[in-house]
């Protein structure tokens, strides 16, 4: 039950990317690097954040404790740049993003359907970047990944008059 919920959120967050990824093809670098006075500067910035939150995130469910030998899905991780800080630069030009986003996308999909319903139910203990260490749901920190500034990215590419159709999370759930 709760696990068909995370699915719809990884499809939903796969189809917002790859919407705000065919808005971005055609602006140019430069206006995705201008400072938009965000947290994080710019579109380009927001965006490298966003992956930066998945890579830390996805690395810290890897050592889920109903999953001793790491998810399958993951494997793939090592081939990404590993973040040091929450304001590295991944990608400098935004075709390399897009490229790398989608990637990471399906991986998202397929680490949701790797998991188990019972996973759901455990905590992961973590470090953050400061080195503290947590002890919190794994269902809850999910959550949060999906979440981690999605709506700020929205509203920089609409300041630049870019919209990028319909981010309603409705448009996914299935009627009964």
């Amino acid at each position: 039950m709760i696990k068909s919920n995370f699915e719809i959120l990884a499809k939903y967050n796969t189809l917002l990317n790859k919407n705000i990824c065919n808005r971005i093809a055609n602006v140019s670098n430069e206006t995705l690097w201008m400072d938009k006075g965000a947290f994080f500067g710019s579109i380009l910035g927001t965006l490298n954040h966003l992956m930066v939150g998945d890579l830390i995130w996805l690395t810290r469910f890897n050592k889920h404790p109903n999953h001793s030998e790491g998810f399958k899905a993951l494997e793939s991780l090592v081939e990404f740049t590993s973040p040091t800080k929450l304001t590295h630069t991944l990608y400098d030009d935004k075709e390399d993003f897009i490229d790398n986003r989608k990637v990471l996308d399906e991986m998202i999909i397929q680490f949701v359907e790797e998991t188990k319903e019972t996973d759901y139910l455990k905590a992961i203990t973590y470090k953050n970047m400061n080195g503290e260490v947590f002890n919190k749901p794994f269902s809850m920190l999910l959550q949060h990944l999906f979440n981690h500034h999605r709506g700020q990215v929205t509203t920089l590419l609409t300041q630049i008059g870019i919209d990028i159709g319909e981010t309603d999370l409705l448009i996914l759930i299935p009627d009964f």
